[in-house]
């Protein structure tokens, strides 16, 4: 294989999985330049995360164009260093890896800094050293890292940045992120982590072990409902954000709202038994949430 089929492997590996998130990335009734720009932001955002869950195609193809020596492929902390360094060298023109030199005009032509791919990285170094958290507000505090930058990136690719804009955004961002949370308690913990806060669990009377059966229990169902209310919350919050803004910017905001209460109808469908797998919305759902999210109905 070509370093040009190396690389475009590389992307396609990664940017093809933007069909499995809750929310759309880049639908087609955005203008081309934003699509563009957005699927480049995507893209950064998802290999950081499979770097750091251990996610990366086989073969260590990404660790090597990192420059990662093979014999430290396997070390998250590594090759997360290496990617935060070429992040930097987009900032001159010189990244490495594919999905960075993707990412490198649309960080010029929209005016990108640095800090919210910098807390995105940070993010997954706390993976590899955080599994617990201890209390809901320093799941929020992760969230500062894991999430809001994601959606700071959409208002700065879209020129519409504002602070109420930011505020509302962190919101949404920060419920899209625990509802994920939710659909992937057993994923997660196959990893040795948990996300949720081990003040709750002991308010409902869930232990670790609980997370590892087959089917949740009653209390694990009253966890999982209690966090859910509180994403919905969090995304009520942050819906208003869609009504500030107009034309086809007002549908993208709406299809990331309407995408993380899905879920939460989804999970409460489930009767909040998240452990047997991810509960999804289906597409007649989602619709119907983006409806109810562009007339400002709760």
């Amino acid at each position: 294989m070509t370093g040009t089929d190396t690389a475009t492997a590389l992307e396609r590996a990664t940017l093809d999985k933007a069909a499995r998130e809750n929310f759309p990335v880049a639908p087609f009734f955005l203008p081309r330049a934003w699509r563009t720009d957005l699927m480049a932001v995507y893209g950064f955002a998802r290999l950081v995360d499979d770097i750091g869950d251990g996610d990366l195609a086989p073969g260590g193809a990404d660790a090597r164009v990192l420059g990662v020596p093979p014999e430290r492929a396997d070390d998250r902390l590594a090759v997360l260093d290496a990617f935060e360094a070429d992040l930097r060298r987009v900032f001159d023109g010189t990244p490495h890896h594919p999905l960075l030199r993707r990412l490198t005009p649309t960080v010029r032509r929209r005016g990108l800094t640095p800090e919210p791919f910098l807390g995105l990285i940070a993010a997954n170094r706390q993976d590899q050293l955080v599994t617990r958290y201890e209390t809901y507000d320093d799941l929020r505090a992760y969230c500062e890292l894991s999430a809001n930058p994601v959606g700071r990136l959409v208002l700065a690719v879209t020129g519409t940045a504002t602070p109420e804009r930011i505020r509302r955004s962190d919101a949404v961002c920060t419920g899209l992120q625990i509802v994920e949370h939710l659909q992937d308690v057993a994923e997660d913990l196959g990893r040795d982590r948990i996300y949720l806060p081990a003040q709750d669990m002991k308010r409902f009377h869930v232990q670790e072990s609980d997370l590892a059966a087959p089917s949740a229990g009653a209390s694990v169902r009253a966890l999982v409902a209690f966090e859910a209310r509180r994403a919905h919350d969090l995304l009520n919050e942050g819906a208003p954000l869609v009504g500030s803004v107009h034309g086809r910017l007002k549908l993208l905001l709406a299809g990331f709202v309407a995408g993380g209460k899905a879920a939460v109808r989804a999970i409460a469908a489930a009767d909040h038994d998240v452990l047997p797998g991810p509960p999804k919305p289906g597409k007649l759902q989602l619709l119907r949430e983006a409806g109810t999210t562009l007339r400002g109905e709760g």
